[in-house]
């Protein structure tokens, strides 16, 4: 076992890479009372074209991810496994994104049975052709939810406003038209391919035993049997720069109206890994902060004229073929708000920020980091999202302290493109 040691934030990480492929990650914090574990693989929504070494390439239907995610769940004793873990004293859940697929669990004793249960059951599939269908009609009933809620249509609004032909643009639960061809067939191949150790990621963060839990690890899974590992390939259509539209709207039963606008990014500012990738993430969030964050000029104009209130915020996505900013929340009046922005964000984005600006945004930005390496969770779930990306959560601090303010300056300009800007805005029924 590996042990890596970041002395300027006082943390050690243990690290194994086990014979059949798995990734194993422990941060033990001593002090703290509860212990946090990620179990994930690298698949998500836009893994729908692909080809194992060997084998024909496929697609596979819209949410196929998201629904696997459901039917891991359900064991041949018709026990839920949340009951297990309840009865363990712990929390669990899961959570499929556009590119990952995660289980997890807290708890503050039986960590041990806790991690056994979290990785017999990721490990242990078990789908039937009736409870594929039976998952149908509760996926079909989130689909139709979602499809009422404001706060999703406004943002998967605006990810369809972007993209013209990348996979982000789909639902990650996917239709009720596209689910109804998930059979257990198809569930279970896209399980062999994607749920190998080799692809995945396990992550615990509390008052842990290296020594102990990695033992534990190991006889877990020398005792299970697995396919040899295999290259995945990943196919994704050539997106185009252009946005798909400039403007979608739609109306739906809200007292007020919900905007959220943004930019997105050309084919030269995507498929980055590594600190590459985490440089430009921390510098357009930097750039968003001090044109429009909640301590700017501008941000204080629209609020004291009404135009925004504190749902107003901004965030930025970078991943895998694709990268977008995100900004808005509710307003009385979109299109005043949005020609306010049209008119008041290239004037400047043009001065640029100050030296003064830059340094007290990132000062900031580095104390909330620092922050944020007390909450399990947030280490958990931000380390594998970079580590899929070849990137290390622990390296934020330098790569912050690595920015200048020409860095920032320079990502400005090529983020800020009004050709790749696009809004989506949900309107109360007329």
């Amino acid at each position: 076992m590996q042990k890596i040691e970041h002395r300027q934030i006082e943390e050690t990480l243990y690290y194994e890479k086990l014979p059949n492929g798995l990734q194993v990650y422990l941060l033990p914090k001593p002090g703290f009372n509860k212990t946090y574990a990620t179990f994930t693989t690298r698949y998500g929504s836009i893994d729908n074209t692909f080809q194992v070494q060997g084998q024909e390439k496929m697609s596979v239907p819209d949410g196929i991810a998201h629904f696997l995610e459901h039917k891991m769940f359900e064991q041949p004793s018709g026990e839920d496994v949340f009951q297990e873990f309840s009865r363990q004293g712990a929390s669990a859940n899961a959570f499929t994104s556009f590119t990952r697929t995660a289980y997890l669990f807290s708890c503050t004793d039986q960590v041990q049975k806790n991690l056994t249960t979290l990785l017999d059951f990721v490990q242990s599939p078990y789908f039937t052709d009736q409870n594929v269908e039976k998952e149908k009609g509760i996926i079909g009933q989130e689909i139709r939810m979602y499809d009422d809620n404001p706060d999703w249509r406004s943002y998967f609004g605006l990810i369809e406003a972007m993209y013209q032909q990348h996979p982000v643009k789909i639902d990650i639960a996917g239709t009720i038209e596209s689910i109804s061809k998930i059979t257990k067939e198809l569930l279970y191949t896209c399980y062999q391919t994607f749920y190998h150790p080799s692809n995945m990621l396990l992550f615990l963060v509390g008052p842990v035993d290296p020594e102990a839990t990695i033992e534990l690890i190991r006889e877990n899974q020398s005792a299970k049997t697995f396919d040899e590992i295999k290259e995945i390939h990943r196919f994704f259509p050539d997106e185009p720069d252009q946005v798909a539209e400039k403007v979608k709207e739609v109306e739906l039963s809200v007292g007020i109206s919900k905007c959220l606008f943004g930019f997105k990014e050309g084919k030269d500012a995507v498929n980055l890994t590594g600190e590459a990738l985490m440089k430009q993430e921390l510098a357009t969030q930097i750039v968003l902060e001090a044109l429009i964050g909640s301590s700017s000029e501008l941000y204080q104009s629209l609020y004291d004229d009404g135009l925004i209130d504190d749902s107003f915020g901004c965030d930025y996505s970078l991943d895998r073929g694709y990268g977008f900013s995100m900004i808005g929340g509710d307003t009385f009046d979109p299109d005043q708000l949005l020609q306010r922005i049209r008119d008041e964000l290239p004037k400047r984005a043009e001065q640029g920020i100050s030296p003064e600006t830059f340094e007290r945004i990132r000062k900031k930005k580095i104390g909330a980091n620092l922050r944020f390496l007390n909450s399990p969770e947030w280490i958990a779930n931000q380390f594998t999202n970079y580590r899929f990306n070849d990137a290390d959560l622990f390296k934020i601090i330098p790569v912050l302290e690595s920015l200048s303010v020409d860095d920032i300056n320079r990502r400005m300009q090529q983020h800020i493109d009004w050709n790749r800007f696009a809004v989506s805005i949900v309107r109360p029924h007329s």
